[in-house]
């Protein structure tokens, strides 16, 4: 009898550990994306605002996240797949829409041309930019008609401070990328770069930043609206405001 109770006692015992097991995996959430700083960041502990911003959000709804650092096209691509659960730092377009689910915006970002710092151009248009070289990064989503104009050369390379490399060597005329983004990765990359480029006083686009899940994730909806959620509560606290001072960002 003894031997019984013993053998119906471990038997919960597993069954208790296996759905713990179970439910601190379903729990974690696994995202990815290139370096952004200072959203997404592999040199910082905490792997940049973005990460310490979704994981507050996400931590209210019990969840954690997980971070792997990859090359925006394979982040962008394994995410619709379905095989990471979230990109941390997106932005929104008619294509992705179709393949992706976003949550709320919780951050804006400014996207700027820079140039080499003797350099008189302004950005006025996209008929400003007849002639140019321009230096892109491979998977980035520019405005569609920045994509679709002929008017002047696109060439793809794998990051942004390969471009800021190129533009300095007047291998190409022009780079773009959000002005905090860019001077974040210059100054951690190579600060003496930094006197040698300046950004367009003009914007071509400003974008809205969001969290977004493949469709073909299961568990798609579930980590949207849980972000949504978490968000809306360390925004209610006080705790979103926090963060971004904590990177000298101010919210408005």
């Amino acid at each position: 009898m003894k031997r019984v109770i013993m053998l119906i006692v471990i038997g919960l015992l597993s069954v208790t550990m296996f759905a713990t097991l179970c439910t601190a995996e379903e729990k974690t959430i696994v995202a990815a994306a290139d370096p952004y700083p200072p959203f997404v960041d592999d040199t910082d502990p905490q792997e940049g605002l973005s990460l310490v911003l979704i994981r507050a959000a996400y931590k209210t709804q019990g969840y954690t996240v997980k971070m792997e650092f990859v090359p925006w096209a394979r982040a962008e691509t394994l995410t619709i797949q379905g095989k990471y659960d979230i990109l941390p730092d997106v932005w929104m377009n008619d294509e992705r829409k179709k393949v992706m689910m976003f949550s709320e915006p919780y951050a804006v970002n400014t996207v700027k041309f820079i140039k080499n710092a003797d350099d008189p151009f302004e950005y006025n248009g996209l008929e400003s930019l007849k002639g140019k070289k321009i230096g892109t990064v491979r998977g980035y989503n520019y405005s569609d008609e920045f994509q679709a104009s002929k008017d002047f050369i696109r060439e793809d390379v794998v990051d942004v401070m390969t471009n800021i490399k190129k533009l300095v060597a007047k291998r190409i005329d022009l780079t773009l990328e959000d002005e905090i983004v860019a001077s974040a990765l210059i100054t951690k990359a190579d600060a003496s770069l930094m006197p040698k480029i300046k950004f367009t006083q003009n914007s071509i686009t400003s974008n809205n930043l969001y969290v977004s899940s493949g469709i073909a994730n299961p568990r798609h909806k579930e980590l949207i609206e849980a972000f949504n959620k978490g968000l809306a509560e360390i925004k209610a606290s006080g705790e979103f405001n926090k963060i971004f001072e904590s990177y000298g960002i101010k919210t408005n």
